[in-house]
C-alpha cells in the first residue's frame, strides 16, 4: 500500500495554484508585520511624533556615550534638564553596579536618572525603563537612545493627563557593561525595591517593528493589556522562548528577578549595525522610533489608569498575530491543543490505513526517518556559514549579522528544500507519498508536545499548523472517497462531479496549510533577524518543519519524469546563490567592514604593541600589525590564541594604572586602584582563579559578588571597574590557595588618536564590537606577596 493522500487531474496546475495561494499568505503576513509610518512634528499634541522625538536625539545621541565618559555626562545633563522642565521630580542615583560571569567580576560607577510623577489615586507604580549609555563603538541612536527620546516625547504627550498610578522613568547607566545601572537600582534605590509594572525598551538593530519579546511570569493581565491598548501590537510568545537561547540580557533581567512584573520591547532588523558606529541617526528607521513611542504612550496611558492589582494572574498566555489579529489564550489550553494535534495526525493515519493508502510498517519507517531532513537542513545551513566565513573571514567578526544577507537567506531556504527532496524522493516509491506525508506530520505534532512541556509559549507554532494540516488532509481523503465511481459510458456528469471533488480535495489540503504558511516562514524570518546566519541552523530547521507539512502539495508539483534532477537543481541553485550573495554583500562606505585594533603599552618597560583579533586583518589594520608574536605583550594581557601584533611607539602622557596593597587577610587581598584622570576604566587580570570580589569608592556603598569558573584563553581571573572615579576605587579579591600571584592592571582610555602615527580608519571601515577595541591600554604587573 503505497498510495497518495489524494490525486487530481492537471496535477501541475493544481500544485502551482496551491503554491501561489500559500506564497500570497506568506507575503500578506510579512506586510502585516511591518512597522508604522512616522508622524510629523505637526501631529496633535496628544499623539506621539517620531519627528519630535528625533529632535531630542539630535541633542544627545550623536557620539558614543559609554559609562563614565564625558559624552555620557553631557547626555545626562540634557535629559535631566528636559525631565525637570516637564515637571517631574528628578534625582540621579550614583552607585556601584555589579555583575559576574565565568571568572569575571564587573563593577561600574553608574549615574541612573530617576524621574517620578505622583499618581492621583495610585494602586501601584508603572516604571518605564531604557538605558542612556551606549557601546563605546558608536552613538547608539537605536541602542538605546531612541527609547530614551521616546520617553521624553511620551512625557510631553501626557502633559495635562492625570494618571491614577505613580509613574517612574528610569534612564539607566552602564547597561552595555553588564546591566550595571539596573542592578544598582534594584539593590539600593527605594523605588527599585518596591517593585511595580515594568516596561523596558531596547534595540538590537536599527529598523523593524517594535516587538514585545519577553514578559515576566504569570503574564495574562499584562498581555491582555498589551493586546487591547497598543494600536499596532507586534510580538509573540515564541520570541520569549527563543530569547532564552541567546547569550543576551537587558535591564529587564535584574529588575524582573527582583520582583517587577512587566514586558520587554525591542526592534531587531538591520542588526549588522548593532554596536557599531553605524548605529547612528542616519540609519535609524523613523518608523521604528514611531512604533516604539506609540506603544510606549499607549501602554503608559492604559497602565497609568488601571487598577494594577487586577493585573495579577496565576498563569501565562500564549499570544501571537495571524492575519493582522492578535490571538491570545491561556497556557492551560497548550496541552489540550497539543494533544488535539497529535490526535488529528493519528486519526489521519487511521483513515489512510483504512482507505489502504499506507501500511503501518511503512508509516512507522516514514515517521522515524522524518528526522533526517530536519537534521540535514540544520547541518547544511551551518555548513553554509562555515563556507562563507572561510571565503570571507571578516564575516566571523559580524557574528552572522550581515549587511545584505538576502541571497544567503535564500540559499538557506533552498538548502532546506534540498534536504527535504533528498529524503522524500528516494523513499517515495518504497514507502508511498501517503505514508511519508502522514509520517512527516508526526514531527511537528511530537515537537509541539515537547514544547508544551519545556517551552509552552512556543507550542502553538507547531501544534496549530500540524492540527490544520492533518484536518485538511483528512478532508481531502474523505472527499476522495465521496467521488462517484461509474462505468465509462455514463462518465459525462459524474466525471464533472469527480473533477469538482478533486478541486475540493486540493482546496482542502491548501486551506489546511494556510496556518503553517502564516506562522512558520514568519518565525524563520524572525530567527534570521535575531540570530543571523551564524545560527542559520535554527531558521533552516523551522523551514524544514514547514516543508514536511507541505508534502501533499510537493507531490502535486513533482514532474512525472526525471525527478532525480530536482535535488541537483536545488543544490546548483544554492551554490549559485553563494557568489551572488558575496557580490551583493561586499563592503563599502554604506555597508562598512569591521576591524579590531587596540594599543597596549607596558608602563614599566615602555614597550608598546598594536593588537588585532581579526582573522584576516584588512589593509588599514595591516599597516599596524605584522605577525602573531605575542611575547612582547604584558603578562596576562593576551586574550585569544591567534592575535595579530605589531610594534608600536610609546604613547606620551597616557594614563597609567597604580595598585597599592592595603592589606591581606588569608586569601583576601585589599587593593587601592587608580588609573589617571584620562582613563575611563581599569581591568585587573589575575593569574590565579578568583572566588569573590568587592568594590567600593568614595561616597558609595560597597558591593560584593561571588565568582565561579575561569576566563577562557587568558589568565583565569579578571575584575573590571568601568567609569572609575578619578580618586580610584578600593577592590578586594579572594584568591583561594595562592600565597603569591601576579596581577596585571590595565588602565583603559577610549580612542587611539593620542598614539603617535595613528591614522584614522577610512570610510567603509568601522571598529569591531570586541570590548577592548579602540582602547589605549597601559599596563603594570604586580607581584602580590605571601600573607
Amino acid at each position: 500500500m503505497t498510495g497518495k493522500l489524494f490525486d487530481v487531474p492537471r496535477r501541475a496546475l493544481a500544485g502551482l495554484c496551491a503554491l501561489l495561494a500559500l506564497a500570497g499568505v506568506i507575503m500578506l503576513t510579512a506586510m502585516a508585520d511591518s512597522t508604522m509610518q512616522p508622524l510629523p512634528a505637526s501631529a496633535p499634541d496628544g499623539e506621539f511624533s517620531a519627528e519630535r522625538a528625533l529632535r531630542h536625539l539630535e541633542r544627545f545621541a550623536t557620539e558614543p556615550r559609554p559609562i563614565g565618559s564625558r559624552a555620557g555626562e553631557k547626555a545626562r545633563d540634557y535629559l535631566t534638564g528636559q525631565l525637570r522642565a516637564a515637571g517631574l521630580d528628578v534625582r540621579v542615583q550614583r552607585a556601584i553596579g555589579a555583575n559576574t560571569s565565568a571568572g569575571l567580576a564587573s563593577f561600574g560607577q553608574v549615574h541612573n536618572i530617576v524621574a517620578t510623577a505622583k499618581g492621583s489615586d495610585p494602586t501601584g507604580t508603572v516604571v518605564i525603563a531604557a538605558h542612556y549609555d551606549s557601546a563605546a563603538m558608536g552613538p547608539g541612536a537605536s541602542d538605546d537612545a531612541a527609547a530614551v527620546a521616546a520617553m521624553l516625547e511620551t512625557v510631553r504627550a501626557l502633559k495635562g493627563t492625570a494618571l491614577r498610578n505613580d509613574l517612574v522613568l528610569l534612564m539607566s547607566d552602564g547597561e552595555e557593561d553588564g546591566v550595571l545601572g539596573a542592578e544598582a537600582f534594584v539593590r539600593e534605590h527605594p523605588l527599585g525595591r518596591t517593585g511595580g509594572v515594568l516596561l523596558n525598551w531596547e534595540a538590537r538593530g536599527v529598523s523593524g517593528p517594535s516587538l514585545m519579546f519577553q514578559t515576566s511570569r504569570n503574564n495574562a493581565g499584562l498581555v491582555e493589556t498589551f493586546a487591547d491598548a497598543v494600536p499596532h501590537p507586534r510580538g509573540d510568545s515564541t520570541l520569549g522562548e527563543l530569547y532564552r537561547l541567546l547569550p543576551n540580557n537587558t535591564d529587564f533581567t535584574p529588575m524582573a528577578g527582583s520582583g517587577f512584573t512587566g514586558m520587554n520591547f525591542a526592534y531587531i532588523e538591520g542588526s549588522s549595525r548593532y554596536h557599531t558606529a553605524d548605529d547612528s541617526l542616519a540609519h535609524l528607521d523613523r518608523g521604528s522610533l514611531q512604533h516604539h513611542g506609540s506603544s510606549m504612550l499607549a501602554l503608559t496611558r492604559a497602565l497609568g489608569g488601571a487598577d494594577l492589582g487586577k493585573l495579577a494572574a496565576d498563569h501565562d498566555l500564549t499570544y501571537f498575530r495571524i492575519f493582522g489579529t492578535m490571538v491570545t489564550y491561556p497556557n492551560a489550553l497548550v496541552w489540550p491543543l497539543a494533544g488535539l494535534a497529535a490526535a488529528a495526525v493519528a486519526g489521519l493515519a487511521v483513515l489512510a490505513r483504512r482507505r489502504r493508502l499506507l501500511s503501518l510498517p511503512r508509516l512507522a519507517v516514514a515517521a522515524v526517518s522524518g528526522v533526517v531532513p530536519l537534521l540535514l537542513a540544520a547541518a547544511l545551513a551551518q555548513g553554509l556559514w562555515e563556507v562563507l566565513v572561510a571565503w570571507r573571514p571578516a564575516y566571523d567578526g559580524m557574528g552572522g549579522l550581515l549587511h545584505r544577507p538576502q541571497a544567503f537567506q535564500a540559499a538557506v531556504v533552498v538548502l532546506a528544500a534540498l534536504a527535504l527532496l533528498c529524503w522524500y524522493l528516494p523513499l517515495r516509491r518504497r514507502l508511498g507519498p501517503a505514508a511519508l506525508a502522514v509520517g512527516a506530520l508526526a514531527w511537528p505534532a511530537a515537537l509541539g508536545l515537547l514544547c508544551a512541556q519545556v517551552a509552552p509559549g512556543m507550542s502553538y507554532v507547531l501544534t496549530l499548523p500540524a492540527l490544520f494540516c492533518a484536518l485538511g488532509a483528512t478532508a481531502a481523503i474523505l472527499l476522495r472517497g465521496a467521488a462517484p465511481q461509474v462505468p465509462a459510458p455514463q462518465m459525462a456528469a459524474p466525471q464533472m462531479a469527480a473533477r469538482h471533488a478533486a478541486v475540493f480535495q486540493a482546496a482542502a489540503v491548501t486551506l489546511g496549510a494556510v496556518v503553517a504558511a502564516a506562522l512558520l516562514p514568519a518565525l524563520a524570518r524572525t530567527a534570521f533577524d535575531g540570530m543571523g546566519l551564524a545560527l542559520g541552523g535554527m531558521p533552516a530547521l523551522v523551514l524544514a518543519v514547514f516543508g514536511l507539512m507541505m508534502l501533499p502539495i510537493v507531490e502535486l508539483c513533482l514532474p512525472e519524469r526525471r525527478q532525480s534532477l530536482l535535488p541537483l537543481a536545488a543544490a546548483g541553485l544554492a551554490v549559485l546563490l553563494v557568489p551572488i550573495g558575496l557580490a551583493r554583500d561586499g563592503f563599502d562606505p554604506a555597508n562598512p567592514l569591521r576591524t579590531h585594533l587596540a594599543y597596549v603599552m607596558d608602563a614599566g618597560t615602555r614597550t608598546a604593541s598594536w593588537v588585532s583579533a581579526d582573522a584576516e586583518p584588512p589593509a588599514w589594520t595591516r599597516r599596524y600589525i605584522s605577525g602573531h608574536d605575542t611575547a612582547p605583550l604584558p603578562p596576562g594581557y593576551a586574550r585569544g590564541t591567534s592575535l595579530w601584533t605589531g610594534r608600536a611607539p610609546a604613547a606620551p602622557g597616557a594614563a597609567e594604572p597604580r595598585v597599592t596593597v592595603l592589606g591581606r587577610d588569608g586569601d583576601t587581598v585589599r587593593l587601592r586602584v587608580t588609573a589617571g584622570r584620562a582613563a575611563r576604566s581599569v581591568t585587573l587580570r589575575v593569574e590565579r582563579p578568583i572566588a569573590a570580589a568587592t568594590a567600593t569608592a568614595t561616597g558609595m556603598i560597597p558591593v560584593s559578588v561571588d565568582v565561579t569558573g575561569v576566563r577562557a584563553n587568558t589568565w583565569p581571573g579578571e575584575i573590571r571597574f568601568r567609569g572609575l572615579p578619578a580618586t580610584g576605587a578600593e577592590i578586594s579579591l579572594r584568591v583561594p590557595g595562592a600565597d603569591r600571584f601576579r596581577l596585571t592592571a590595565v588602565a583603559e582610555t577610549d580612542g587611539l588618536q593620542r598614539v603617535p602615527g595613528f591614522v584614522p580608519r577610512p570610510k567603509g571601515v568601522v571598529a569591531a564590537t570586541r570590548e577592548d577595541g579602540d582602547l589605549v591600554a597601559v599596563t603594570r604587573t604586580y607581584e602580590i606577596g605571601a600573607r
